[in-house]
């Protein structure tokens, strides 16, 4: 079992799907774990109960990850509850568009995503020291091209999603770079499909269906296992919190700048080797 105890750590995206899974692992590790939630109050302090079982602190905390000034806050709640901060999880993120104006679904979709991670990360580096690390979440998305697929200027909140992922890994590299001599470290987990709400809504089933006026669950699983070379249609949250978990860890202490994938062999299926 990979142990953070000693360890303090802030889960943006925390109460649900993938965030959530990390918060219950880390606590579970022996971590004490404060994580934001932005609607979902009553989930939030369900799960504050449930990871809190273990015998370390865990709190929820209400911030938009998207506003700099809310991940501000946020990490100065984690100081002031932990005493200090030893791991980031930059998690929260949103697939799909909220608004039916193209231009504000793709300005939505990237604060979260793009823009929210990079706020968190840059909220908490003033207060790390050596032995941190930084583990944004990204997206298999990142390293496909759709375009070609997609009928230009439609779906601007799955582009912008692309786009914001594309945008993470570039930061977290160069960022690995800058940080290696500090002894700090920054890498990202890609997740291929995970089974969270998020892969459960029709938007989503539209995506993979638009054949279909209106594609059920039913209809859309046998389309999902077209992004995996494993014979699935996607993965759990704990796989991809598994992967957060070693790379939290002083077992990966040496790992830095590193492009994870947890894609069920993804990326094996639609592109070859290269250096």
């Amino acid at each position: 079992m990979i142990s953070l105890a000693g360890k303090a750590a802030l889960i943006t995206g925390g109460s649900r799907g993938i965030g959530a899974a990390a918060v219950k692992l880390f606590a579970q590790a022996g971590a004490d774990v404060v994580f934001n939630y932005n609607k979902a109050k009553d989930a939030a302090k369900e799960l504050e109960k449930e990871a809190g079982r273990h015998g370390t602190r865990v709190e929820a905390f209400k911030a938009d990850v998207g506003r700099h000034a809310d991940n501000k806050k946020l990490v100065e709640q984690t100081i002031a509850r932990l005493g200090r901060l030893d791991i980031v999880v930059a998690n929260a993120g949103v697939i799909g568009q909220k608004s039916e104006d193209p231009l504000q679904a793709w300005a939505d979709v990237f604060d979260t995503n793009g823009v929210g991670i990079i706020n968190a990360v840059h909220a908490a580096l003033p207060h790390l020291q050596a032995g941190a690390s930084i583990i944004a979440t990204g997206s298999t998305a990142a390293f496909m091209n759709t375009l070609p697929m997609r009928e230009v200027g439609t779906d601007s909140g799955g582009i912008a999603y692309m786009v914001a992922k594309r945008m993470v890994s570039s930061f977290m590299h160069d960022l690995a770079r800058e940080l290696a001599p500090r002894q700090i470290r920054a890498n990202v987990v890609h997740p291929t499909n995970v089974n969270t709400d998020m892969m459960r809504v029709e938007p989503m089933f539209r995506s993979f269906r638009p054949d279909l006026e209106h594609p059920t669950l039913e209809d859309a699983l046998p389309a999902y296992r077209v992004q995996q070379a494993m014979p699935i249609s996607w993965v759990e949250p704990v796989d991809i919190s598994n992967a957060v978990l070693y790379l939290a860890s002083d077992e990966a202490r040496y790992v830095t700048g590193v492009q994870l994938r947890v894609d069920a062999g993804g990326y094996l299926k639609w592109y070859d080797y290269h250096a």
